[in-house]
Formats: structure tokens, sequence, C-alpha cells
């Protein structure tokens, strides 16, 4: 009875060590799962910030754009919605200066080469058309546009790679800046359609009437 007594500890102690070294093998995995989840955060986090700095960068350059939009444009109405579009580009920095607050980081700007090469476009366009003509309306328009779709679509992956990262402040305050992209890019939309289009096209007709 002893002998067999002895027999079962020793068993259960062969049996128990291996449920120890089942559960260090566990607990390894979990400690690398918990390491690997962590520097995947780390560089979404880094992208986060490297794109946050990109549009901020974007939306201080466009504040020096937008009074060359205005003074090339002909139509009052457009005249204003530049000069509407930069009061609200004002806004939305000092909003993005908020979301980097909330983030823990400094406000900085990194070289947007997209806005750089809209806003060069731009230009190009200003010079290209006739000053007083609404076909430079036409054009400046279509590059505001340009301008914004970009926009739009920065701050609407933004506000979702927020969301997806627990960070619904900074979702809620880039979901902000989209709705107001999305309306400037509606404003101009109509502001074309209203008669500019048209005009334009008119102007096209004389030079042809008169050759």
């Amino acid at each position: 009875m002893a002998k067999q007594a002895t027999k079962a500890k020793k068993s259960s102690g062969r049996s128990g060590g291996s449920s120890s070294s089942s559960n260090k093998s566990s607990n390894k995995s979990s400690a690398s799962s918990a390491t690997m989840t962590s520097e995947q955060n780390t560089m979404l986090e880094k992208f986060m910030i490297d794109s946050l700095k990109d549009i901020y960068w974007a939306e201080k350059h466009l504040t020096k754009a937008l009074p060359k939009f205005e003074k090339a444009a002909t139509s009052q109405e457009l005249k204003q919605a530049f000069q509407d579009h930069l009061e609200v580009t004002e806004e939305q920095i000092a909003r993005l200066e908020q979301i980097f607050e909330i983030m823990g980081k400094k406000a900085q700007a990194k070289k947007c080469e997209a806005m750089e090469g809209l806003s060069k476009e731009a230009e190009t366009v200003i010079e290209e058309t006739e000053k007083g003509s609404k076909t430079r309306d036409v054009a400046l328009i279509i590059s505001a546009q340009k301008v914004e779709h970009y926009e739009i679509a920065a701050y609407g992956g933004l506000a979702q790679l927020a969301r997806t990262m627990g960070m619904n402040e900074v979702a809620d305050l880039l979901g902000q800046t989209l709705e107001e992209e999305k309306e400037t890019d509606q404003l101009l939309t109509q502001i074309a359609e209203n008669d500019i289009n048209l005009q334009a096209e008119e102007e096209g007709g004389e030079e042809e009437t008169e050759e």
C-alpha cells in the first residue's frame, strides 16, 4: 500500500510539472502577443501623428493660397466664398492644434507635397487664364475643389482611424472639419452651376463668332 501511495505521488508530481510548463509557455505566448500589439499600436500612432502634421502644414499653406484665389476671382460670390473659407481654415488649424494637445504632442507641420502641388497648379491656372473672365473663375473653382477633395479624403480617413484607435474626442473634432470641407465643396459646385459655367461658355462663343 505504501509503495502504491509513493508511486501515485511521483506520478502526481510529474503531472503537475507538465501543467506548470504548459502555463509558462502560455504566459510567454501572451507576453509576446502583448508586445506585438503594443508595437503595432505605436506604429499606428506614429502614422497618425505624421498624417496630422501633414494636414496641419496643408491648412497653414492654404491660408496663404486662398487670398490669391480671392484676388484672382471675378465673381463677387466666388470672392466671398474664398474669403469665408479662409476664416473656416483658420478655425480648422486651431482645431488641429487642439487635437495635438489631446494626444500629448506638440503641434508641428510636416510639408504636404500634395497640397503644395495643388496650390502650384492653381497658380498656373491663374497665369494661363484671362483676368476678369468667367473662364478663370471656372478654373479657380475646379482648382479649389481639388483641394477640398484632398482634404475630404484626409480628414475622412483620419477620423475613422481615430475612432478605431478609441480616440473618440479626436475623431469628433476631425469629423467637424470633414463636414466643413464637404459643405465648401458643395458651395463651390452651386456657384459654378448658378451662372459661372454658362457665362464662361458664352465667352468662348463670342471669341468663335469674332473669328
